[in-house]
């Protein structure tokens, strides 16, 4: 895998969005052609040998990554939404992020009891989000089958928020 090569791809923002932080932006990587081929092609080889049925992704960098790797692996995806954004009857999970508190939503009859999924968003820092998409996912009976994150900032040890997972973070910080 190639996890250098793409971080050279990855800008570094200083003191932003609060002065301390340093914003990993994707943006320099997404603009590069053979960048995105990589992540996307880094992601879909962390899950290719998995059984199951659905790609699940957050909006809206989710959406980038999570998209391709079902197209590429044949499979169907499953959009995670800010709250208010799906049309039919959903679910929510309010959770913490490094800055506050948000909600998220899935559609109620987004899978079936048993059906498995694999979760993909671009970061892990806290594990607020990817906890909170796993919850909802079991709350409608699917089984998490694996969550990757193409970037993973492990001094802030999101990790541990989804230890009882098979959790993969494909570039770390």
């Amino acid at each position: 895998m190639k996890t250098e090569e793409i971080k050279s791809l990855i800008r570094d923002i200083y003191d932003f969005p609060k002065k301390g932080i340093i914003f990993r932006d994707i943006t320099t990587l997404l603009k590069d052609a053979d960048g995105l081929k990589m992540a996307v092609d880094a992601i879909t080889d962390a899950v290719k040998d998995l059984d199951f049925d659905y790609v699940v992704a957050p909006e809206a960098r989710g959406f980038i990554f999570g998209v391709p790797v079902s197209y590429n692996l044949g499979k169907g995806f499953i959009p995670i939404r800010k709250k208010g954004k799906l049309p039919c009857e959903t679910i929510a999970k309010e959770y913490g992020l490094e800055y506050g508190n948000s909600i998220i939503e899935i559609h109620k009859d987004a899978v079936k009891p048993g059906d498995k999924v694999i979760i993909v968003d671009d970061l892990m820092a806290t594990g607020g989000t990817t906890k909170a998409m796993a919850d909802l996912l079991e709350e409608i009976g699917a089984d998490v089958v694996k969550i990757v994150c193409l970037l993973e900032l492990e001094d802030l040890n999101g990790k541990e928020a989804v230890k009882d997972y098979n959790y993969e973070g494909i570039v770390k910080y």
